[in-house]
């Protein structure tokens, strides 16, 4: 992935307009934090960026080329999508759920071959999981399960991965951790977008954040610029003295970086 851009972004649902005229790009290298209140269209942009929802206006482009000229599996190879809570409708063991991010790759469902498998344990051993891969995903912890998922995402070695609340149900441990192998994905010529409720988080480790209000996006740029009292106040409705004693101030002082570990010591 070196460029998507997204432009005039219309979502509809009932009559109701959930995105109206919305703009995101995001660069290879990127780690992009989309941020809003509830209700501002943060997991509906999310999933029209992955196809997942239609468009009634605009254009998703990846790379030059129409993202919905792609084929379904050409598509799934290429843009990664964790939605938010995402459920476990089979008891399979975590071995087999992480595995079953190699699928766009597999052909006519077959096993998978070595080069699947390589992957399959890189993002087992990234996601600390090795303890866990006989267990049956239905008698994990919530915070297990969500490890367990993000390890599917990442077997599927995309370009792009689009993360919805990808570190809910996690201890602070795990939050690192994953917001780590996040970052990692993103410096390899790829892109990540996650959606976070933790202005803290997305002041000390998101590149650029995009601030939804009411579906539109309010304002886009740096931590900096986007996290000022007057975006706050407008947007969520607090006041100024909300990023002192939040600690949202202390944050945006913090360099963002991709070492997790450093950046919050």
């Amino acid at each position: 992935m070196k460029h998507l851009v997204a432009s005039g972004l219309v979502v509809e649902k009932q009559a109701h307009r959930i995105l109206n005229d919305v703009a995101v790009e995001l660069r290879a290298g990127e780690f992009l934090g989309v941020i809003g209140p509830n209700g501002s269209g943060k997991s509906t942009l999310l999933r029209a960026l992955a196809c997942l929802e239609p468009l009634a206006a605009g254009h998703i482009m990846l790379d030059g080329v129409d993202l919905t000229q792609l084929s379904a599996a050409v598509r799934a190879r290429r843009i990664g999508y964790h939605a938010q809570n995402p459920q476990l409708h089979w008891p399979l063991s975590v071995r087999t759920i992480v595995a079953l991010g190699r699928l766009p790759y597999v052909r006519d469902l077959g096993a998978c071959d070595d080069n699947d498998e390589r992957f399959v344990a890189d993002a087992i051993e990234k996601t600390a999981l090795t303890a866990l891969l006989d267990r049956r995903g239905d008698t994990l912890s919530g915070g297990e399960l969500a490890r367990v998922h993000i390890a599917r995402l990442l077997a599927g070695v995309h370009d792009l991965i689009l993360a919805d609340e990808p570190i809910a149900n996690l201890d602070p441990r795990f939050q690192l951790e994953i917001f780590d192998v996040l970052h990692e994905h993103a410096q390899y010529d790829c892109g990540t977008v996650v959606v976070l409720h933790d202005l803290n988080i997305a002041a000390r480790h998101c590149d650029r954040l995009v601030l939804l209000n009411e579906g539109r996006v309010h304002a886009c740029g740096t931590p900096r610029e986007v996290l000022t009292a007057e975006h706050i106040e407008a947007v969520f409705g607090v006041a100024r003295r909300y990023l002192k004693d939040a600690g949202i101030e202390q944050a945006l002082m913090a360099e963002t970086t991709s070492s997790i570990g450093a950046s919050y010591e």
